[in-house]
């Protein structure tokens, strides 16, 4: 028919074999029988993806081992140990964590450095990058390659470019950090770089708390404060990437000082030094000072108890105007804003009781984020396997 385009054999096994991929990239080991279910394709068509993507490296197969089943079993295919990995990069302001992370989003090994109160200049923690994905590649099987790197960055990030317009809690102003580490990587390695709030809810979509949901925002609570979204199942970025800066909105412009500049941020009321000062702790954020007034609060100390309740009610009204704004079926709190949850939520609840209209807040719910701090760090993992799982062919030049 004219006018119709005609998909070509080659583009419908490109596509079928990133669906099989997908599949038990998100699921985990998965028989053929499962397989052949999920993509309503015939068994004999499974048996010829499963076989490419096991020669390219990708996945492995074996007979299912057990107790005795009448008949002949499915084979169970799943990630190979020895594929693909990708080297994930988490950038927090008090430390870095890298990882090599496997199809299906296991973690094969991490290293973690402290930073001290700031990371340093850009082309100092891209070189630690270099360094530190060399030592955790290392260590892997020998038989495994990487894909790529994958960068989370508490700041505004554009996507298309991997500039860092902005991370004031990293004192970093336009730095072009995905071309700074790019020149850098051995073996000219793609790098890819994004919002660690983006891609925390990328992770927590995919196999965390949101999964199952397809309209979550994950708020992160370090330092600095931000929002991932997702809506109608995609990632919701903006016109340039920087969506979701809650962490930035002005609640009052004569309030307390922001490293952006600004006066009243929500950050100022809500992130991580704002809870210590309300807790009498002085000096910088360390993950000792936090869990102290954690377990300060825990124990039931009054001024512990009373700044983790300001908080999670500022917090509250915070995610008040997020669920008037994009009426989430789902909102996951992650970083420090876990624990304030676990031990404050009924002032948190309340708070979004008193400022959501009626309809919206009768749908949402409120939870812990469940891949906890490793959200962004496995965000960061699905920015570098994008590439290939939308096509495997692209595995070995990768």
């Amino acid at each position: 028919m004219p006018g119709v385009p005609i998909a070509r054999p080659d583009a419908i096994r490109r596509h079928n074999l990133a669906q099989l991929l997908g599949q038990v990239h998100r699921d985990g080991e998965l028989t053929r029988a499962n397989l052949t279910e999920r993509l309503s394709l015939s068994r004999s068509t499974i048996g010829a993806l499963v076989a490419d993507l096991t020669e390219l490296g990708l996945l492995d197969e074996r007979v299912p081992t057990g107790g005795a089943r009448a008949g002949r079993p499915s084979h169970v295919v799943a990630p190979r140990p020895d594929g693909p990995y990708a080297i994930a990069v988490d950038i927090d302001v008090t430390h870095l964590t890298i990882a090599a992370v496997g199809i299906g989003g296991r973690v094969l090994n991490r290293h973690t450095l402290p930073m001290g109160p700031r990371p340093g200049p850009a082309d100092l923690v891209a070189r630690h990058i270099v360094a530190e994905a060399a030592r955790v590649g290392a260590e892997v099987d020998k038989r495994a390659w990487p894909v790529g790197i994958g960068i989370s960055v508490p700041g505004a990030v554009d996507w298309h470019s991997g500039t860092v317009e902005f991370a004031p809690n990293l004192t970093w102003r336009h730095e072009e950090f995905g071309p700074m580490v790019a020149a850098l990587a051995p073996r000219g390695l793609p790098v890819v770089v994004g919002n660690d709030a983006d891609l925390a809810v990328i992770a927590e979509h995919l196999r965390g708390s949101g999964r199952g949901s397809d309209d979550v925002v994950y708020l992160i609570g370090r330092v600095g404060v931000g929002a991932g979204i997702i809506v109608n199942g995609a990632p919701l970025r903006g016109h340039d990437g920087y969506a979701g800066e809650v962490g930035h909105n002005v609640v009052d412009a004569s309030g307390p000082a922001c490293h952006c500049g600004k006066r009243g941020c929500v950050e100022t009321y809500v992130g991580e030094n704002a809870l210590l000062e309300l807790a009498g702790h002085t000096g910088p954020v360390t993950a000792g000072s936090l869990g102290a007034v954690f377990a300060a609060a825990t124990a039931g100390e009054h001024r512990a108890t009373a700044a983790v309740r300001t908080v999670a009610a500022a917090l509250g009204r915070t995610i008040a105007s997020l669920v008037n704004v994009l009426n989430p079926e789902r909102v996951l709190l992650g970083g420090s804003f876990a624990e304030v949850f676990r031990l404050a939520n009924a002032e948190m609840v309340q708070a979004l009781d008193s400022h959501t209209m009626g309809a919206p807040r009768n749908t949402v719910q409120l939870c812990a984020a469940r891949l906890g701090n490793d959200a962004s760090l496995l965000g960061a993992a699905e920015l570098a396997f994008a590439a290939v799982l939308a096509d495997p062919l692209l595995t070995r030049s990768a």
